[in-house]
């Protein structure tokens, strides 16, 4: 299990993290969600701190920054990936082709752009409010969404790919280890307040469930640039849901 934990921390983070990897990587999912609360405790942080200056849009800033600099950008890139090859192919075999080619398209650079502009204008909100919190939950959740991927769908890829040791293998035992961890780190971070806990769930939900959905439409399973362009879109849109949330109350 320690095995799992190491793999998952060089897999989803830039940490320098010593220890053997995995001799499965599937079993590195039972550990998404605590190394999503790890990376969601750095970036709240830095954004906490970066509002010693009382300026909440570079904190915002800071906290996108962070994320970005923790993961070498591999979920933004398969975000990026998944746009170029879901909306500039016209059958499975030309979107993976696309997907798999490390050159961005104009569909990849425009889905960024909106991508970037949507979670910073969001977590100006999160962090004048003061809900880091909810930044925290949405990075859990994210990392969350690609074991909920992984553990239901197949891997799309005739040929071995990067996720294809994550996928293989994943199933029930993953899905509930990781919800079960998961569940427990929001009802901390919400103080057992469940109508936060389950805006946040029913905004992570609908993530995973248009991912999913709309990834077997196009190619018939999942990738690893499936799997990173879900968690962006869970960070996103939970950050979105904590924003709307707390903008209705006022």
């Amino acid at each position: 299990m320690l095995r799992g934990l190491v793999t998952a921390l060089r897999t989803l983070t830039v940490l320098p993290i010593p220890g053997k990897e995995a001799v499965r990587f599937c079993s590195a999912l039972h550990w998404f969600p605590v190394v999503g609360l790890l990376l969601g405790l750095i970036q709240a942080g830095a954004g906490y701190l970066s509002m010693a200056a009382g300026w909440s849009e570079f904190a915002a800033a800071v906290v996108l920054l962070a994320g970005v600099l923790l993961t070498r950008g591999i979920h933004v890139d398969g975000f990026a990936d998944v746009a170029d090859g879901f909306f500039g192919g016209g059958n499975v075999e030309r979107r993976l082709r696309i997907m798999k080619d490390p050159a961005v398209g104009s569909f990849g650079a425009l889905s960024l752009v909106l991508l970037f502009i949507f979670k910073w204008v969001v977590l100006v909100k999160l962090i004048s409010l003061g809900l880091y919190d909810w930044i925290v939950s949405g990075v859990v959740l994210a990392r969350l969404s690609q074991v909920l991927l992984a553990s239901s769908l197949p891997y799309a890829r005739n040929e071995g790919g990067t996720a294809s040791g994550f996928v293989d293998g994943a199933g029930p035992l993953h899905l509930v280890s990781s919800v079960s961890i998961s569940f427990i780190i929001l009802f901390v971070l919400f103080n057992g307040i469940f109508l936060p806990f389950g805006f946040a769930l029913l905004a992570a939900s609908v993530s995973v469930a248009f991912s999913g959905f709309l990834s077997l439409k196009k190619i018939e399973g999942v990738t690893g640039d499936v799997l990173g362009a879900s968690s962006e879109l869970t960070e996103a849109l939970v950050w979105g849901a904590g924003a709307v949330f707390f903008m209705s109350l006022c």
